[in-house]
């Protein structure tokens, strides 16, 4: 098989939620398998043969089916050191590697508390074409992030900042497909934004055709996403008007955003 044949496949599995799987060509990886069926019965279409597992953070659409997609084989699991998560075999803390042989991957871990205490992201610097890649569960969507369960806004921030801080050019492998109803959230915190704008037509088109909206990229993020613009002054205005309040800096701006967001409608 060609090394520039990996494929990144988001397998969709529930209502909403995406399993990663990352393979190339005989040997695959899942990233997040919430659900097996899905997982299973994609990795049988395509003749792969699951490797590893890889996951970001403790809550059940994300671990969920590990216990019945490691019946009968031994398949490390690499998730989170801080979180009680049955299977793991490779406990993982910000700054550590992951190594996998086959597929041929090598990934850097992140902490990225905020969604979860523990929760990890895992970035690869670059596929055999180049292109770096993100997967980052529930901390940041395509113009969105995760809700606030048990970390402090000054935390989910932080993680913000550091995956903002990868290269442009990284693909963001987010585990849900909340763009659309995320992309009108962010045009109420900042209307006049073209690139946002533009980006709900062009997310609106792909849903239409039954198509994912990911990946989205850093760069593109940094373009459309509140979140990671918490300190562009006319989303802090927009913040101050609709919601009537004082906005002196961007942990303030974020953290009133974050919770307008949790009873947006």
């Amino acid at each position: 098989m060609n090394a520039l044949a990996y494929e990144y496949v988001p397998v969709p599995a529930f209502e909403d939620n995406y399993v990663w799987v990352v393979s190339d060509g005989r040997d695959a990886i899942a990233v997040d398998p919430g659900e097996a069926g899905p997982v299973r019965a994609y990795l049988a279409k395509r003749g792969w043969r699951l490797a590893a597992i890889l996951l970001t953070h403790h809550h059940n659409d994300h671990v969920g089916g590990v216990a019945d997609l490691l019946k009968g084989q031994a398949v490390p699991v690499y998730g989170p050191a801080a979180e009680q998560i049955p299977c793991v075999t490779h406990p993982l803390a910000g700054g550590d590697h992951v190594r996998i042989a086959q597929p041929a991957l090598e990934f850097s871990v992140i902490d990225v508390p905020g969604h979860t205490r523990g929760h990890i992201a895992y970035f690869q610097a670059a596929d055999p074409r180049g292109t770096p890649h993100v997967f980052c569960g529930d901390t940041l969507f395509a113009c969105g992030c995760g809700r606030l369960f048990e970390g402090t806004p000054a935390q989910m921030l932080a993680s913000l900042d550091a995956l903002a801080a990868l290269p442009g050019a990284t693909e963001v492998h987010c585990a849900h497909e909340y763009t659309l109803s995320n992309i009108r959230f962010a045009l109420a915190c900042e209307p006049a934004n073209s690139d946002l704008a533009a980006w709900r037509d062009e997310a609106t088109a792909r849903r239409e055709r039954n198509e994912p909206t990911l990946p989205t990229t850093i760069a593109h993020e940094r373009a459309v996403n509140p979140f990671l613009r918490a300190d562009e002054p006319a989303v802090q205005a927009a913040l101050a008007q609709s919601l009537h309040e004082t906005v002196p800096d961007r942990l303030t701006a974020f953290t009133l955003m974050r919770e307008w967001k949790n009873r947006f409608r």
